[in-house]
């Protein structure tokens, strides 16, 4: 079980590593929201909730940090949608929208480690 639990976990680190490095790529470029963020966001918030669930581990889970990173993963989405809908109505995206994807993003990783 606890093979499955890292596997798991590997595959939410792919997640943030995805929509971070594509956030990255878009920071010294276009400074755009792109389709691999979407799937960034999505595999890390799918391998998030798996990693949610009590099973195969001795500990009681921390739900304070569960609800916390929940809610800035859902924020991050938020922004991403409306930087999305954004750049279909303008052409481009306004930096109080694109700045805090990455900046929000950073932050959840840092209360998943250090918290």
């Amino acid at each position: 079980m606890e093979i499955l639990r890292g596997v798991v976990v590997l595959i939410h680190l792919i997640g943030f590593a995805t929509l971070f490095g594509s956030w990255l790529v878009e920071l010294f470029g276009q400074k755009r929201i792109t389709k691999l963020m979407h799937w960034g966001l999505a595999i890390a918030m799918g391998a998030g909730v798996i990693l949610s669930a009590p099973w195969g581990i001795d500990y009681d889970l921390n739900h304070v940090k569960i609800a916390i990173k929940l809610g800035v993963l859902i924020v991050i989405g938020a922004l991403l949608g409306i930087g999305s809908a954004r750049a279909r109505k303008s052409g481009s995206v306004p930096a109080g929208i694109f700045w805090p994807v990455g900046i929000l993003t950073l932050v959840n990783a840092g209360l998943a480690v250090i918290w």
